[in-house]
């Protein structure tokens, strides 16, 4: 039954050990180059209006959120949210972070083909997120049988759903940073401020593949347990 799975939580150290020694990893590299100031003392809302100004882009605004690390381009409305240390920043990590946001509103904007099929199953795979909460509640009041290789396959088919969106979304983040690192360059700004906006986004990308490996190890882990159950 899907509870017995939590059982064998022992078999998801690996991947919670890996999950925060990479969250330990981007907070350290942030921090270092978040008290770092850019060679040009650009903050990073001026980056973000020079990197959408080049790109052409005149309908996407930039606004300051609350929150730290709290940025995130929506592009439902068409905004890119910087948190406030990023918005009025000057350091080399802010005008990494606006960069990388921007990189985000150019793939919306061209077309990119991974954050066209990301945003294709946002919907679903939300809903396959509060399904298992649902299904885990269940899952420990109804212990029959007949029940069980419902909540299994069900739980199975979520998970599955969820991977895929990590899947795809790592080609995103990468392809986002790439194209950041591309308009520091551009923008001349010196080789440390390259070299530290490379780590601080090299560091952050390896949140998402932690997250994808953490939901394929648990995928895993239910199919291995729901074969036994067979």
């Amino acid at each position: 039954m899907f509870h017995y799975y939590y059982f064998g939580i022992f078999a998801m150290l690996p991947v919670i050990l890996f999950g925060l020694i990479v969250q330990m990893k981007m907070q350290s590299t942030y921090s270092k180059y978040a008290a770092l100031r850019n060679t040009k003392g650009m903050t990073g809302a001026q980056m973000a209006a020079l990197i959408l100004r080049g790109a052409g882009i005149t309908d996407v605004q930039i606004v300051c959120t609350n929150g730290h690390l709290s940025d995130h381009f929506d592009p439902t409305k068409k905004v890119i949210r910087l948190s406030e240390g990023v918005f009025n920043g000057t350091s080399i990590a802010s005008v990494g972070v606006a960069a990388h946001e921007c990189g985000h509103a150019i793939q919306h904007a061209v077309g990119y083909f991974p954050i066209r099929v990301r945003s294709a199953v946002v919907g679903i795979t939300n809903f396959s997120s509060k399904l298992l909460y649902i299904l885990m509640i269940a899952s420990i009041f109804l212990n029959s049988y007949t029940f069980s290789p419902v909540i299994f396959n069900l739980a199975i088919l979520c998970y599955a759903v969820i991977f895929f969106f990590q899947l795809v979304t790592l080609p995103v983040e990468f392809n986002a940073s790439a194209r950041a690192v591309a308009q520091i360059e551009s923008a001349g700004f010196g080789e440390e401020d390259v070299r530290g906006v490379k780590k601080v986004l090299s560091a952050a990308a390896m949140t998402y593949v932690a997250s994808a490996i953490t939901v394929l190890w648990q995928l895993l882990l239910l199919i291995s347990r729901s074969r036994r159950n067979n």
